[in-house]
């Protein structure tokens, strides 16, 4: 069997159930016709396929079963969040009544304990709804770890522990395949850089939040990462970079450009703020134009949605006050229609390209 990913095999498997269903449509029309003999090779060709779809990815072969691996990871999710949550709590229970021991050593166990738990589950459960649960759980032991070690020994709080839970985040996801832990991962990298940027700009690192510039290299970064690294082995990683990448990027933006205040240019604020409004625009309009030619669904969709909170920002400022307020729906709804119209060119230009 050729090599393949999960998402591959679950693909080529929806193939499959499409393409009887598609035979059957054609038989009742009378515009296929195919032997008994033919189709009986080829569902034994497919049911054998599916077969071994199933012992090596634990796909999900029928509907049904998809319906119900949808509520399976929802369960697994709500229930990583509720065990870290007892995990959280039992420790502020009970924490005063242990030595000081007693703590680094609970603490060093969970976290340690949590991880081997994690990559045990892996080895034994294919579908990965287990071994996710168990991960979320390990990060969260990791990060009740660092932080409570820090309040034990009286370490000065710092920027640098988001390191040790970006690491164990990115571990455990690809571990896990894991896109949640991916989330958790990029998100420590991204604060991290930011915080970075603000020491170096001279301030303190906790005050990276005034300063949104500080997180728009990491963004980029974030973004383009998935160009030079494939990420095709891991369901939804390269996808869930980009989203990260343009958050990092068009977050700043849009603070920017209604508050100058925060910016490091050494220009007014009314000055930076209409910049950052024009570069909105144009960096959401490029997104929207790069993820409808790369076939990026969830570019175009980060792109338009930004899009229209730029547009929307600017046209309250612009109309809000001046317009009446059915004038300034009706204008919303002819700005709707317009960018209606853009999207349909772009989208037939789009499918003419391809065709």
């Amino acid at each position: 069997m050729p090599s393949l990913t999960r998402d591959q095999a679950q693909h080529r498997a929806d193939d499959i159930q499409a393409f009887y269903r598609e035979v059957e449509r054609l038989h009742e029309e009378q515009a296929l016709a195919l032997g008994n003999q033919q189709l009986q090779q080829l569902q034994l060709h497919h049911q054998d396929l599916l077969a071994q779809y199933r012992s090596r990815f634990d796909i999900d072969h029928t509907r049904q079963s998809k319906r119900l691996s949808l509520s399976m990871r929802i369960v697994s999710l709500l229930g990583a969040l509720a065990l870290a949550a007892s995990l959280l709590f039992f420790f502020y229970q009970f924490w005063g009544l242990f030595s000081e021991t007693t703590q680094v050593a609970i603490l060093g166990g969970f976290a340690l304990g949590s991880l081997l738990l994690t990559f045990a589950i892996r080895r034994r459960d294919p579908s990965g709804y287990f071994s996710k649960l168990a991960a979320l759980l390990a990060f969260a032991c990791f990060v009740l770890n660092i932080s409570m070690l820090g309040q034990i020994f009286n370490i000065t709080p710092s920027d640098k522990a988001l390191l040790p839970w970006a690491a164990l985040a990115l571990l455990l996801a690809y571990g896990c395949n894991a896109r949640l832990l991916l989330v958790a991962g990029l998100a420590c990298l991204l604060a991290y850089s930011g915080t970075r940027l603000c020491a170096w700009s001279g301030f303190f690192w906790l005050e990276a939040g005034e300063h949104p510039e500080n997180f728009l290299p990491g963004g980029l970064l974030a973004f383009l990462l998935p160009l030079f690294v494939s990420q095709a082995r891991f369901s939804g990683f390269a996808a869930t970079y980009r989203i990260m990448g343009l958050l990092a990027l068009f977050v700043p933006m849009l603070v920017l450009a209604n508050w100058g205040h925060g910016s490091y240019l050494p220009f007014s604020a009314a000055s930076i703020e209409n910049g950052y409004q024009l570069l909105g625009f144009v960096a959401s309009a490029l997104a929207i134009w790069l993820g409808t030619r790369r076939d990026w669904t969830d570019v175009a969709l980060t792109g338009q949605l930004f899009f229209i909170v730029f547009l929307g920002i600017k046209m309250v400022d612009w109309w809000w006050d001046v317009l009446p307020k059915y004038l300034f729906f009706l204008l919303l709804g002819l700005v709707a229609v317009l960018t209606l119209l853009v999207l349909g060119r772009l989208r037939r230009s789009h499918k003419g390209a391809r065709a």
